[in-house]
């Protein structure tokens, strides 16, 4: 019979029955024996393996960079390319030897610092609660803009009695939005009242830059060179450095948005030292007069001295040819079109997103559409030189009523693209277009002024687009039924001048145009 484990009656192991004791466990932790010591072998198998990781890591290292270092070469050599074929395409046909190659670079610079100032303002003026935005928005904007509204008329004709005054007055323009931007960057980081002013004016610096440039352009131009082809070269730099810029600030607004607000007052101080550096024909003014002089309606005087603005104003229209001021009523639609959607999408986007969306995506693919369609309004407008100009600016107009109204009809996020698009394109178009119209039939000795006479108007009316965008309710049917009806009214109005003005003489086309 077998005894259980544990019985006391049976004999234990090694107690004289000849089987020899089990030996046990001694009652010690595993961790107080004594370490093991390694063998000769295990040491040198341990530093053979150091030192293969060490060799491996130091190889890898040199691998990785290379690799960089070939990569940064690479990208390199392909930026210095790209940096030269640009700088061969500005400097074509004579554009570097009049000097339009270097105020196409400035655009470019200009540009550069307008992205990086959006995107700075992008998370600033934008993120405070959309009342409180667009209250102090128009306050700002009608403080701001309404002097420079009144004293634009008055530009032009300032800069042609100074001489060496248009490379100043760029210069200063870029100037003062160097120093704006310096003070957003301490009004950002300490929430400081003067946010808005500096943001608003620099607003007024970028319009007064317009105009300013607008004057400069024609001066520059080579010998059987366009308007349109000039323009052409400065939207496409535009374009270009907005890319730029934009990318840069994205970059620095990641360590704050004051940093991108540094960035673009670099940029600035930049551009202003470009600005001073343009060549002196920038400031030659002559042969030239002014428009109203060459009219039909000369300006009344008294004593030796021009009467009032008014009586200005009917001589300069009285003046203009009938495609010249069909041309620019065109351009003033297109230009409060694009004024309108800036800002009421901004706001709109904010309060009342499409559903299902989010309001900063759609306006980010707004403002993309918009962008996409002024770069593809260049090229367009280069491929359809052969047309008549003023075709191409009444049927970019009838699109840009389409589009507004589809948008009144049919809101949603596909009619709002739509309307970015043709808006963005229609208004290159139109532009380019209209430059055409004034090299075609504006004498040369009056065509400077009226171009940038015409700059001037189209500046205000984007400011009174804007204002619009930010005066009406934020109800997307209503904001874009208003703006449909508004571009009716243009329309209707660039027919009823073609019509009641028919009769009038046209002038000879100058030598040259399109």
């Amino acid at each position: 019979m077998s005894v259980p484990p544990g019985d006391p009656s049976r004999p234990a192991r090694g107690a004289g029955n000849g089987v020899p004791p089990r030996p046990t466990a001694p009652d010690t932790a595993a961790h107080d024996l004594p370490p093991t010591t390694p063998t000769p072998a295990a040491k040198t198998a341990g530093r053979r393996a150091a030192h293969a990781f060490r060799v491996g890591a130091a190889r890898t290292g040199r691998v990785v960079g290379r690799g960089t270092l070939a990569g940064a070469r690479l990208a390199g050599r392909g930026s210095r390319a790209g940096a030269r074929r640009a700088r061969a395409y500005t400097h074509s046909a004579g554009a570097g030897e009049s000097g339009l190659a270097r105020l196409v670079e400035l655009h470019f610079v200009n540009l550069m610092g307008d992205a990086a100032l959006t995107v700075s303002l992008a998370g600033t003026i934008f993120a405070i609660p959309t009342d409180e935005a667009r209250g102090q928005v128009a306050q700002f904007l009608v403080l701001t803009m309404a002097p420079f509204a009144l004293l634009a008329p008055f530009i032009g004709p300032l800069l042609d009695r100074f001489r060496h005054g248009r490379r100043w007055a760029i210069g200063t323009t870029l100037a003062l939005r160097a120093f704006l931007c310096w003070v957003l960057a301490g009004a950002v980081a300490n929430d400081s009242p003067w946010l808005f002013p500096a943001a608003l004016g620099c607003l007024v610096a970028s319009k007064a830059y317009g105009v300013t440039r607008a004057s400069a352009v024609p001066r520059l131009l080579p010998p059987g060179f366009s308007l349109v082809n000039a323009n052409s070269r400065n939207a496409l730099a535009g374009v270009a450095g907005m890319a730029v810029g934009g990318g840069l600030a994205g970059a620095a607004a990641r360590v704050g948005p004051e940093w991108s607000l540094r960035l673009a007052f670099v940029i600035y101080v930049v551009g202003t030292v470009l600005a001073i550096r343009l060549p002196s024909r920038v400031d030659s003014s002559t042969g030239e007069q002014d428009i109203e002089d060459t009219g039909p309606l000369p300006v009344p005087r008294r004593d030796g001295r021009r009467l009032g603005l008014v009586q200005r104003l009917q001589a300069r229209v009285a003046a203009l040819p009938v495609t010249v001021l069909t041309a620019l009523c065109s351009a003033i639609g297109a230009r409060l079109l694009t004024g309108f959607l800036t800002l009421f999408m901004a706001f709109l986007m904010r309060e009342h997103p499409l559903p299902g969306h989010s309001g900063t995506f759609v306006l980010a693919l707004v403002v993309g559409a918009a962008g996409t369609g002024n770069a593809l309004g260049t090229v367009v407008g280069n491929a359809l030189r052969q047309l008549r100009p003023d075709l191409i600016i009444a049927v970019a107009l009838i699109a840009d009523v389409l589009a507004a109204l589809a948008a009144a009809l049919f809101y949603s996020l596909t009619t709002l693209l739509v309307l970015g698009l043709v808006a963005g394109l229609g208004a290159q178009l139109i532009k380019l277009s209209s430059d055409a119209v004034v090299q075609r039939d504006i004498d040369e000795t009056v065509r400077t002024r009226v171009f940038a006479w015409s700059e001037t108007v189209l500046q205000i009316a984007w400011v009174v687009g804007g204002g619009i965008g930010i005066a009406i309710p934020l109800i997307p049917r209503l904001g874009f039924g208003v703006i449909s009806a508004l571009l009716l009214l243009v329309l209707a109005a660039s027919v009823r001048i073609r019509m009641t003005r028919h009769h009038r003489p046209h002038p000879t086309p100058a030598p040259g145009s399109m």
